[in-house]
């Protein structure tokens, strides 16, 4: 137990010894990275910048998209320069910090959706009310709530890790890992090894739950609405449920990598599962939210090619 006063860093082990690779790997991940960051910052400035995207829908994406290079931030300039690492070594504080930016921008990614298909239901469910309902002081007030809702609930679940004392260092994956971190304490009670389980519960099962219940209402209203409005309705959502299902598997391979150990699966295999979501979600949400709607499609040509956005 003396030992466990003096734990100071964690040591990401799943970098291991990658040799002269490391100069591929930090070329791809770079520009992976700096990939994310363009494709989601043009879409912010274009919604800022044109006016007629200053709607309920277009302001909850610009969120979303903002969330995006958040949670691509908290893991990519780590990762880069533990790449060049000899020891692979992180602090106890900014692996702290690393869990409270990952996890909080998890849950805003969840939340956010909750928040757009419960836009997407009062659009289509009560059209002719629609502007009264998601007023612009109404959609500010959700995305204040969701990012709350977020830090507080990332912060409730890591008031069971804070105070342990720790009598090993060794994390097996890339970034530091809510579930990894606690299996390292010299003790810990059920509660804090449950954790992560409150924390999933709270972000993935609500959201979820929220999300279900509003697209099941919305469909509820598609079936007795004439095709086009169904084709609409199909088109508006579509996405969404496409982005739910990319986040729910990856967050499927992420608890399966911190919580069992799967010995048939390589390595390498293993450690790009456990950071897929933190890897493709970035990318996937702005070309299936951004890029595929015309009417962004139609205002980014005039940001990047005229220069001009008419307001």
């Amino acid at each position: 137990m003396e030992n466990s006063t003096e734990i100071v860093s964690f040591v990401l082990a799943a970098y291991g010894n990658i040799g002269e690779l490391k100069y591929l790997y930090f070329s791809i991940m770079l520009l992976w990275y700096l990939s994310i960051c363009v494709a989601n910052t043009v879409l912010i400035i274009v919604i800022y910048v044109d006016k007629r995207l200053h709607e309920p829908m277009y302001i909850l994406l610009c969120n979303l998209f903002v969330n995006e290079i958040g949670g691509s931030t908290s893991l990519y300039p780590l990762m880069l320069s533990q790449m060049f690492s000899d020891t692979h070594e992180v602090t106890l504080l900014w692996c702290f910090l690393q869990m409270c930016y990952i996890y909080t921008c998890a849950s805003v990614e969840f939340c956010s959706l909750a928040a757009m298909a419960y836009d997407r239901y009062v659009a289509i469910c009560y059209p002719l009310h629609y502007s009264v309902i998601m007023n612009t002081g109404r959609v500010g007030m959700i995305i204040l709530f969701v990012w709350m809702y977020s830090f507080v609930n990332f912060i409730f679940s890591f008031s069971f890790v804070i105070h342990l004392k720790f009598c090993g260092n060794v994390i097996d994956k890339v970034f530091c890992d809510h579930h990894l971190v606690i299996k390292l304490a010299c003790s810990a009670s059920v509660l804090n090894k449950s954790s992560d389980l409150l924390f999933a519960f709270f972000t993935i099962v609500i959201s979820v739950s929220f999300i279900s219940v509003s697209y099941m209402k919305i469909l509820a209203v598609c079936l007795n609405t004439s095709k086009e409005n169904k084709q609409k309705a199909i088109s508006t959502c579509t996405p969404q449920i496409f982005s739910l299902s990319n986040m729910f598997v990856g967050g499927i391979f992420h608890f399966v990598d911190s919580r069992f150990h799967v010995a048939h699966v390589p390595d390498k295999v293993r450690i790009i599962l456990s950071v897929y979501l933190l890897i493709c979600q970035p990318m996937v949400t702005p070309f299936m939210y951004g890029y595929n709607l015309p009417k962004i499609r139609q205002s980014c040509k005039r940001f990047l090619f005229n220069r001009k956005i008419n307001v």
